[in-house]
């Protein structure tokens, strides 16, 4: 009823939007489920220029891991979870010797310091490497660029240049991201081989960071903490469709979409009460995932 003002930056949510089933043209989905830990993985492949269209997203391979244990204090599945994200980005860095990762985002915002707080617990090696301290290890350096409002530059300005000087194999790029329904808010990790566009989720899209502008291969890894405020009405309306007669809630549509054109509405996110523990979890798992290459 109200798909049209919705956001999100999950593929998986973009793939649901369209079937339910299997059967997209250009795009092939692959899940897998591990009972034990609750864990889903969803492989989504976008195939051609005719699924892209269709999806709404670059052709590539997009990887979601998600867990609804994943939010909470249950410390079983920090590893399970960890070792799945590794594998999953060991198979996207085809051999990579150097990688750098960019931690996106405002670390002043907790809900946008997801790529800041990853970055705060990699092991940084580059100089270790370079000055003989360490010896046939992965060579990670890192950088928390900030954001325009702070820095007056581009982000992607700033990470060419970086590309430029130190010639990384891959640029690992680490963002907040936005989602459809309020049960994925850190319970989902997507990874994707097509880059990202950082701000996108939350209508304040910047200059792309993928292969074509930095030089080098770009994995995006994710995770939605915040969710529109039109995207919670749509989802309430769903459950009021299961309960109404649809012509009772069409008396109302306009009305409703008039109420979430608003600026006010249509601009409004919103983030769990404990987004800094939620922030604080899900980024150490990310950085354990990451960590996991020097081993």
């Amino acid at each position: 009823m109200l798909e049209n003002y919705v956001r999100t930056d999950l593929a998986l949510e973009l793939k649901e939007d369209i079937s339910e089933k299997n059967d997209i043209a250009g795009v092939r989905v692959e899940t897998y489920e591990d009972s034990e830990y609750g864990l889903t993985k969803t492989h989504i492949r976008v195939l051609d220029q005719t699924g892209a269209e269709i999806l709404g997203k670059p052709i590539g391979n997009y990887i979601t891991l998600e867990s609804p244990k994943l939010c909470s204090e249950d410390e079983n599945i920090h590893m399970p979870f960890v070792l799945a994200l590794h594998d999953v980005l060991k198979e996207l860095f085809h051999g990579a010797d150097h990688i750098l990762v960019i931690g996106l985002g405002n670390r002043n915002i907790t809900p946008d310091a997801l790529g800041p707080s990853v970055v705060d617990h990699l092991y940084i090696t580059r100089h270790l490497l370079r000055e003989g301290v360490v010896k046939h290890s992965m060579e990670i350096s890192a950088l928390c660029p900030g954001v325009m409002a702070q820095t007056g530059i581009e982000t992607s300005t700033i990470i060419q240049s970086l590309c430029r000087e130190i010639n990384p194999d891959v640029v690992i790029c680490i963002d907040a991201l936005a989602a459809r329904e309020a049960e994925r808010l850190n319970t989902t990790i997507q990874v994707c081989d097509t880059g990202i566009t950082p701000g996108a989720g939350v209508g304040n899209r910047r200059l792309s960071l993928n292969e074509e502008t930095l030089g080098v291969p770009v994995i995006a890894v994710g995770v939605p903490t915040v969710i529109s405020m039109p995207a919670m009405i749509s989802h309430a309306m769903e459950g009021l469709l299961e309960k109404l007669p649809v012509s009772v809630l069409r008396q109302y549509e306009k009305e409703i979409v008039e109420f979430i054109q608003t600026p006010t509405v249509s601009s409004m996110f919103v983030t769990p009460k404990n987004i800094d523990e939620l922030i604080g979890r899900v980024s150490f798992t990310i950085s354990e995932a990451i960590n996991r290459f020097l081993t």
